[in-house]
C-alpha cells in the first residue's frame, strides 16, 4: 500500500495527516506505529485522518492516533494542522468544524495560525496530594479533551519530566486511564512555561496543546490570572489561551497558536 501523507507541525508538535474522505485507508496499529517512527517511517508525535462526519454535527471528522498506535479524543496543537489540512484539502475560507472523540472543534484562521475552540474542561480537581517517590507533590487535574496533571514548579528548566511524568503518569492516583502531567513555571503576570510529558507518546513533546489550555486554566485559577495567558513552550513557541468563568468551571475556551506545514510525499507500507 502506498500512502499519500502531509507533515505537519504546531509550535513543534509534529503530525502526520491523512486524506481518509473515500474510506480506503484501512490502518493497523502497527502501521500507525511505523508511519510515526522518526527512523522507519515518517516520524510524528500522532497521526490524523480525515474522514466524512457522519453525525451532522460538524462539517468533517477526524480519526487521531498517538505515536503508540492508541486511538486518543482530542489533541490541541493536531487540531489546528487538522484545520489547516481541511483548509487546504477543501478550500474553507474563514473556518472550520470537525467531530472528535472529545466533541465538536470549531477552528478560525488567521494566515498561518489558527485559533480552536475547545471543548468545555471538565472533571476539574484542586490541590491533590499524590505521593511520589521523592515527595508528595501536590497536583491540579483537569480534562481539556483529554486528562492532564498539572503541578508547578521553580524551573521548568530542572523539572525531570521524564522520571517524574513517567511516575505521575502511571501513578495508581490517576489510574485506570493514566494522565499527561504538566509541569508549569510562572513567569510574570499572566505568562506561563510548559513542560509536558505526554500519554501515548510516553515521553516529553516540544508542546502539547490540551497541557497548555489546562495548565493556564489551572493558574488562571490558582494565581488568579485574567484571560488570555501566554504560554512558551518547549519548542520555543507562544500559544494563547482564553476563556469565559463560569461559576467554579470555565467556558468558550480558545486555544491559538501556529500551524505549519512542513513537507507531503508518499509512503509504502
Amino acid at each position: 500500500m502506498v500512502l499519500e501523507f502531509v507533515k505537519m507541525n504546531g509550535a513543534g508538535n509534529d503530525f502526520v495527516l491523512l486524506d481518509n474522505r473515500d474510506g480506503k485507508i484501512k490502518l493497523t496499529t502497527e502501521q500507525v506505529v511505523r508511519l510515526c517512527h522518526r527512523q522507519r517511517g515518517v516520524g510524528a508525535d500522532g497521526l490524523f485522518l480525515l474522514v466524512p462526519n457522519t453525525s451532522g454535527k460538524a462539517q468533517w471528522a477526524w480519526e487521531f492516533y498517538n505515536r503508540d498506535g492508541s486511538a486518543a479524543e482530542m489533541c490541541g496543537n493536531g487540531a489546528r494542522c487538522f484545520a489547516r489540512f481541511v483548509q487546504r484539502l477543501t478550500g474553507a475560507k474563514e473556518q472550520t468544524s470537525f467531530e472528535t472523540g472529545a466533541g465538536v472543534i470549531r477552528a478560525s484562521f488567521h494566515g498561518a495560525r489558527v485559533t480552536v475552540e475547545l471543548t468545555s474542561p471538565k472533571d476539574l480537581r484542586w490541590n491533590q496530594v499524590v505521593p511520589c517517590a521523592s515527595a508528595k507533590l501536590t497536583v491540579h487535574s483537569l480534562n481539556t479533551g483529554v486528562p492532564h496533571a498539572v503541578l508547578f514548579v521553580p524551573d521548568a528548566d530542572q523539572a525531570m519530566v521524564q522520571q517524574l511524568g513517567a511516575e505521575i503518569r502511571f501513578h495508581q492516583h490517576f489510574q485506570p486511564q493514566g494522565t499527561n502531567v504538566n509541569f508549569v513555571q510562572l513567569l510574570g503576570p499572566g505568562r506561563i512555561r510548559v513542560r509536558t510529558y505526554e500519554r501515548g507518546v510516553e515521553g516529553e513533546t516540544l508542546a502539547c496543546g490540551t497541557g497548555v489550555t489546562a495548565s493556564a486554566l489551572v493558574a488562571a485559577r490558582v494565581h488568579r490570572f485574567p484571560s488570555p495567558v501566554q504560554v512558551q513552550v518547549q519548542g520555543g513557541d507562544t500559544l494563547e489561551v482564553s476563556w469565559s468563568d463560569a461559576g467554579d468551571s470555565f467556558a468558550d475556551v480558545k486555544l491559538t497558536g501556529p500551524a505549519d506545514f512542513v513537507f507531503q510525499g508518499t509512503i509504502e507500507l
